[in-house]
């Protein structure tokens, strides 16, 4: 779904003038619908952005959905909650993977206060580098009476989870007054048994998106947010691209069994060499 490269074609209705204009052999990165896997790829303009100054290719293809995610659940809450984020302190979970180490960085850029979760005391040092006020290792600790420690028993106003299953109660439990828990994975299952009248009395709520089904349009929004809010700390290294591993594209299947093992912290790039 994330690609990066250099424009090869431009469309008949791609606008003129705007915030950014495609050229023929400008870099390029981009959130494709499908057909990423691939040395070429067709775009729809609104889901292309340029690549910031001073990041190459490798790290640019890393961008597009990890940054998209987060910005759509963490900051355009409008599209999933209804209204914005209070700034407060948040949680992260999976603090070590594309979209952790994205959502840690961007959250502490945009102020807020985070903590991380991840499942070794190496990722948790590394949520430490990328921003999070503490990060939980979740196999030694229970992230809940952690969280509750760190906040003085009041709990985080927001939490990312990818995991859901039994996790969706835990995070429930750590949420503040008018709490959210948005969900954009299910890593340990589909079902859970939750509290509903705690969900009432607390006023919490609970969200839930996939990018890809999301209307062109709203893809086109995000992108153009992110060009304004975004890619200035980019170009000024606010924000960094985490790579853990490249491989070359027929190498893929090395690349999934790497991913699969959870072992890596950041990002994993497929290269085309042409």
């Amino acid at each position: 779904l994330e690609v990066s490269g250099h424009v090869v074609a431009v469309g008949n209705d791609v606008p003129k003038t705007g915030k950014w204009v495609p050229e023929l052999g400008s870099p390029v990165l981009a959130l494709a619908n499908g057909g990423g896997y691939a040395e070429y790829c067709a775009v729809r303009y609104g889901q292309c952005l340029p690549v910031p100054d001073g990041l190459d290719l490798t790290k640019a293809g890393c961008v597009a959905e990890t940054f998209f995610t987060v910005w759509h659940n963490l900051f355009q809450q409008c599209n999933v909650f209804g209204t914005k984020l209070d700034k407060g302190p948040i949680l992260i979970h999976g603090g070590t993977s594309g979209i952790g180490c994205t959502a840690i960085q961007l959250a502490k850029a945009m102020g807020f206060t985070v903590y991380a979760t991840a499942g070794s005391n190496e990722k948790c040092a590394a949520c430490l580098e990328f921003g999070a006020e503490a990060a939980i290792n979740y196999k030694s600790e229970d992230f809940v009476e952690r969280i509750l420690e760190l906040t003085n028993g009041e709990g985080v106003s927001f939490v990312l989870d990818m995991v859901a299953g039994d996790y969706l109660s835990k995070n429930l439990e750590i949420c503040s007054m008018d709490g959210r828990v948005a969900i954009i994975g299910s890593l340990g299952g589909v079902y859970s048994q939750i509290n509903i009248r705690d969900i009432m009395r607390r006023r919490l709520t609970i969200g839930g998106s996939t990018l890809r089904a999301r209307d062109d349009k709203i893809k086109a929004q995000i992108a153009s947010e992110l060009l304004e809010h975004v890619w200035p700390l980019l170009e000024h290294s606010k924000i960094k691209i985490r790579v853990d591993s490249t491989f070359n594209a027929d190498e893929a299947a090395k690349a999934h069994k790497l991913m699969e093992s959870h072992a890596h912290i950041g990002k994993i790039a497929l290269l085309w060499e042409r």
